[in-house]
């Protein structure tokens, strides 16, 4: 039933764009790892397998399976179900994702700390609607008692920011 009154949870997202999306992407990490493998040597060196003997049958597989759910996708003789998840469903992961790839640029840009400060605040405002005071605190608790594990007890060092670099951290 459509009309206008339907729900954004009635709503659905198919399977094909995933399922062929995914296959293309898992198709192409085939490829990177064929292509590499050929790179350093598939071959038998006198004490054995080069290094890319493994990797190049292993891209091969990866290039195959995919090749083959890719196909059945546009076809539309994929064996799952027609539904991927609802609109909702896809909201609540993006609500998710979106905010991590962010975290992982931050992470280059302003350091481990600064960029796992803003993540756990937000988080923690966004989803977990806590009050300031303790959103603050755990999200700055959280990054100091990891430089306190990592840095100073396991002696790992940790992506830096600029605010670790005016600290002399």
């Amino acid at each position: 039933m459509t009309d206008a009154t339907e729900s954004d949870d009635e709503r659905v997202v198919g399977v094909r764009g995933p399922e062929v999306g995914i296959a293309a992407l898992l198709l192409a990490v085939g490829a990177l790892v064929v292509a590499d493998s050929l790179r350093v040597g598939i071959g038998w060196a006198d004490d054995g397998p080069r290094s890319g003997y493994f990797p190049f049958y292993v891209g091969l597989l990866l290039m195959g399976a995919s090749a083959w759910t890719m196909a059945r996708g546009l076809m539309g003789k994929s064996p799952l179900k027609p539904v991927f998840a609802s609109r909702t469903e896809l909201g609540q992961v993006l609500a998710v994702l979106v905010p991590m790839v962010l975290y992982v640029a931050l992470v280059a840009v302003l350091g481990i700390y600064v960029a796992s400060f803003a993540l756990i605040a937000y988080f923690m405002k966004r989803h977990g609607s806590y009050g300031w005071l303790l959103t603050v605190a755990v999200a700055a608790g959280v990054p100091i008692a990891f430089f306190l594990l990592f840095e100073r007890w396991f002696l790992v060092l940790l992506p830096k920011g600029p605010l670790e670099a005016a600290l002399g951290l």
